[in-house]
C-alpha cells in the first residue's frame, strides 16, 4: 500500500481538514475587521483632539454662493469610505429620511460592509458546518466522537503495559499470584497500616470489618479473590473500593500482606465470619 503523505498544513482527515481551512478563512475575517476597527478608533481620536468647529450662518452663506459660482467637482470616494460605505457631508440630504422629529432627521445609512462580510461569513460557516456533520457525514459526532475516543484509550492502554517498564501495572484479579516476598510484604504492611486498621485493627484482628488472621472469609479468600474484594471494594458493607487510590501494584502488594496473617492469631480476635477456606 502506497503510503499517504500530508503537509503540516493538513491531518489527512476531510472533516478536520474542512474546519481548519473555516477557521483560517475566519481568523483571516477576524484579521480585517481588526484593521477596519483600527482605523475609526484612529479618526475618533483625531476628532477627539483636534476638533472640526462648526461653520457659523454667515459661513455657510458664503459657502454655498461659493459653490454656486463654482463648478461642482465630484469627489472619488476613497477605498476606505468604500468598505466602511461612508458617505460625505455634502451627501447626507440624498440620505435624510421622510420623518423627522423636533426638527431632527434620521440617516438612511446602510450596514457597514466589515459588518455584512461578518454576518454572511456566520451563515457560511453555518451552512458548511451542518453539511459537513449533519448532512454528509464526514465528521463526527460527539457520540461518535466520544466511542472513538473509548477505542483509542484502549488502544493506548494496551500499548502501555506491554511495555516491559509497565509491566507491574498489568496486574489484575485475573493474572495476580501469590508470593511471599519480604520486600513486597512490607510494602503491603505500610499500606494496611495507613487504610485499613480502622476497621480490621492493626494485627488483622478486626473491628468494624472482619478477622483476617483466621481461616473464615466473606467474599473469598484466595489471592484473586481478595485482591478483587480489595480493588472494588463492598459499598453494602461499608469498604470503600481502593483501586481509585491504589495503583494495581500496590494492591496487589496489599492483597499479599492481608494473606500473609493467616494464622498469626493476635489477641482479641474478632470472631469467625464466613465461609472456612
Amino acid at each position: 500500500m502506497k503510503e499517504v503523505t500530508t503537509s503540516a498544513w493538513f491531518t489527512g482527515n476531510i472533516s478536520t481538514d474542512l474546519v481548519i481551512c473555516m477557521l483560517l478563512i475566519f481568523a483571516v475575517l477576524l484579521l480585517w475587521v481588526a484593521l477596519l476597527l483600527s482605523r475609526v478608533i484612529k479618526l475618533y481620536i483625531t476628532e477627539k483632539l483636534n476638533p472640526q468647529p462648526f461653520a457659523s450662518a454667515a459661513e455657510k452663506a458664503a459657502l454655498e454662493s461659493l459653490k454656486e459660482v463654482q463648478e461642482p467637482q465630484v469627489k472619488k470616494p476613497s477605498i476606505w469610505e468604500k468598505l466602511m460605505q461612508l458617505k460625505p457631508l455634502e451627501q447626507e440630504k440624498d440620505l435624510m429620511m421622510d420623518h423627522k422629529f423636533d426638527g431632527i432627521a434620521e440617516l438612511d445609512n446602510p450596514t457597514p460592509a466589515w459588518f455584512m462580510v461578518l454576518f454572511y461569513g456566520t451563515i457560511i460557516f453555518a451552512v458548511a458546518y451542518m453539511m459537513n456533520y449533519h448532512v454528509l457525514g464526514y465528521g463526527m459526532s460527539q457520540d461518535e466522537e466520544y466511542a472513538a475516543e473509548l477505542v483509542q484509550a484502549e488502544e493506548a492502554k494496551i500499548a502501555f503495559l506491554a511495555n516491559p517498564a509497565n509491566a507491574g501495572m498489568a496486574v489484575n484479579e485475573n493474572n495476580i499470584e501469590d508470593n511471599n516476598d519480604p520486600a513486597i510484604l512490607q510494602k503491603g504492611a505500610a499500606l494496611y497500616a495507613g487504610r485499613c486498621t480502622p476497621c480490621h485493627g492493626e494485627h488483622g484482628e478486626g473491628i468494624v470489618g472482619p478477622n483476617l488472621t483466621d481461616e473464615y472469609w466473606l467474599h473469598g479468600g484466595t489471592v484473586k479473590e481478595v485482591f478483587k474484594t480489595i480493588k472494588y471494594g463492598v459499598p453494602d458493607k461499608g469498604m470503600v473500593p481502593w483501586e481509585k487510590s491504589l495503583s494495581a501494584q500496590q494492591l496487589a502488594d496489599l492483597t499479599h500482606y492481608v494473606l500473609s496473617l493467616q494464622g498469626t492469631n493476635p489477641a482479641g480476635a474478632k470472631a469467625p465470619q464466613g465461609n472456612k477456606m
